[in-house]
């Protein structure tokens, strides 16, 4: 969504780089560069202008001029300022103290406002609610039935008395539909509204009379983020005709330029609180100013790749796998099951994206093939149970066989198994502790009962005298070793004396001049 502002802005603080001081020219080029960034963006222009403002005020402060790196000041700068535009801080949705907690989803019809209900109630089951969704747009077809569908997808009741097509009173289901939540236990009621291909009169009052018969505690404006300028136009019209408390930004997967996220904020004064990036009903989470200005200025979103992680991956099998690494047992049945728990979380061209400094390989990660993980499981498959578990048996013949039964080339193959060598060698380093392969070892890279443990280096045997099992004859060596003399120093120093050099020097037959050597 963000990579032509993500790559302008990549472009400008290069030019930075390795100056010990930014002059004024400087601070007003990189204004410059950022102000047509923000505009290719579709950043609103007000918009444009006060974050401008805002960072050449702070370029030119103390914080620039007294840093030891100026330019990474800047960075700092234009990372804080962007947070601020995007609302600050992240907004959380607020509860009903008694009685369900409703929910009011508006915003014009394409918006994807249907789909984004269901989405919603599974983020909100997840959170340990009990949500009811309810049809309120019988104007667009097959609206209601698309809900059923959605609601079925993701085990939420949905709540749809009329049929819809044109046909119902949407006032009239909104306020039976909170007796319905109270009747059935559901603490929370999501009301899908019905929407235009633009903003009218007769949409705003049915939103209003909506409003007004249920009282909502959220009102969300769920907008398209691929519509550009339109998106702050309609975002303005629905505050003044019905209000609402947050936006809902959806298709931020979109190749759009999302000037629309960067403007709404700061011209309605309304927080983004949700965002919807993907099609995916779980590709939908709380909106983070901080995370999505460290996307936008490639510095990653290691935060949301963790919480992603630690929602798809199961502990048990973790540990599991992390012990089978530690014994160095790690076979490809191992490795496939390590693949398919990366794609429970999603795309891996987007969640290579979320790592720092990935900005640079954007275009290798547009053209990633996620369908290579279901070549990779059909070789897998392929093999038998011994072949997977020793692949060091897998000779010609059975590549041949492998490659017919996954229907991909012996090259194909032969790639995995040289991938998984390589894999399992360095996890068995790991294991051990001893680093990376053709690194030195680091202390706690040790997995399973040794990580953590303190290893004491046992000293080395040598070839010194043997005892005897016999406890007898062990005493009478021991007794003949301790009447032994004392090994000769090889210095020649025998008994451990003093030795006066000065009187073993003039026995040696040196030079005369080299006698001044030896004062």
């Amino acid at each position: 969504m963000f990579a032509t502002l993500s790559d302008r802005l990549a472009d400008t603080f290069k030019n930075l780089r390795g100056k010990g001081r930014l002059s004024e020219a400087d601070i007003d080029a990189t204004a410059r560069e950022i102000r047509i960034a923000l505009l290719e963006a579709d950043v609103a222009l007000p918009v444009v202008r006060e974050f401008v403002a805002a960072v050449k005020e702070r370029a030119r402060g103390e914080e620039v001029s007294q840093a030891l790196n100026p330019a990474q000041q800047v960075v700092k700068i234009v990372n804080d300022e962007l947070v601020s535009i995007l609302g600050g801080e992240t907004r959380r949705l607020r509860y009903a103290k008694t009685g369900p907690t409703v929910i009011m989803l508006a915003g014009l019809q394409g918006a994807g406002k249907t789909t984004l209900a269901a989405k919603l109630a599974l983020w909100l089951k997840e959170q340990g609610k009990s949500p009811l969704l309810v049809a309120c747009d019988l104007q667009r077809p097959n609206a209601v039935n698309q809900l059923q569908v959605n609601g079925e997808r993701v085990g939420v009741p949905v709540f749809a008395p009329e049929p819809g097509n044109g046909v119902g009173d949407p006032v009239g289901v909104a306020r039976r539909s909170i007796d319905e939540a109270k009747r059935t236990l559901h603490d929370v009621v999501i009301i899908d509204t019905a929407g235009r291909l633009g903003v009218d009169a007769e949409m705003m009052k049915q939103a209003v009379d909506i409003r007004d018969a249920t009282q909502p505690d959220e009102v969300l404006f769920v907008v398209d983020a691929m519509i550009g300028q339109d998106a702050v136009t309609t975002a303005q019209a629905f505050l003044d005709g019905v209000g609402y408390d947050g936006v809902v930004l959806t298709k931020l997967d979109g190749d759009a330029r999302g000037g629309a996220a960067l403007s709404i904020v700061s011209l309605t004064g309304k927080p983004v609180i949700f965002a919807s990036n993907g099609e995916k009903m779980t590709d939908f989470d709380l909106f983070h100013p901080d995370r999505m200005a460290g996307r936008i200025l490639d510095m990653g979103d290691m935060l949301t790749l963790i919480e992603q992680a630690e929602k798809a991956f199961d502990a048990e099998e973790s540990a599991a796998a992390a012990a089978k690494v530690a014994s160095g047992d790690f076979t490809l049945d191992d490795f496939l099951q390590q693949m398919q728990q990366l794609r429970k979380l999603g795309s891996m061209s987007k969640l290579m994206g979320m790592l720092p400094g990935m900005g640079q390989f954007r275009e290798q990660l547009a053209n990633f093939d996620d369908r290579e993980i279901d070549r990779i499981q059909a070789i897998i498959q392929s093999m038998t149970p011994a072949e997977r578990a020793n692949p060091k048996i897998i000779d010609g013949s059975r590549r041949s066989r492998i490659a017919r039964g996954a229907g991909r080339a012996v090259s194909d193959v032969n790639q995995l198994i040289e991938r998984f060598t390589e894999a399992a060698k360095m996890m068995r380093q790991l294991a051990s502790g001893g680093g990376m392969p053709g690194m030195p070892g680091a202390p706690g890279m040790a997995f399973g009962k040794r990580a953590g443990a303190k290893q004491q280096a046992k000293p080395k045997k040598g070839k010194g005298a043997r005892r005897s099992g016999n406890p007898a004859k062990a005493a009478q060596e021991a007794k003949a070793e301790a009447q032994k003399p004392a090994a000769a120093n090889p210095f020649g120093n025998p008994g451990g004396e003093e030795i006066d050099y000065e009187a073993a020097a003039a026995q040696l037959n040196l030079p005369k001049d080299f006698s001044k050597y030896l004062k």
